[in-house]
């Protein structure tokens, strides 16, 4: 099978669109910082187990309110 050829070979791959370089530039919050707020719900239910997308939505809506 031949190589496809461009003349753009050399340009490095486009980075995915939900990187967070791109989140980051659209003011909302990281996935980090729904990370660490989903974390901080997950122990004020005193560590509860079967909640992670709840506590994912919820961080989310959360952050994305300021």
């Amino acid at each position: 099978m031949a190589k496809p050829t461009s003349k753009n070979e050399d340009q490095p791959v486009i980075r995915h669109i939900f990187s967070k370089e791109r989140m980051r530039t659209h003011n909302g919050p990281t996935g980090e910082d729904i990370d660490r707020r989903a974390y901080e719900l997950y122990l004020a239910r005193g560590r509860a187990d079967g909640y992670a997308l709840e506590d994912w939505l919820q961080a989310e809506r959360e952050l994305s309110a300021r």
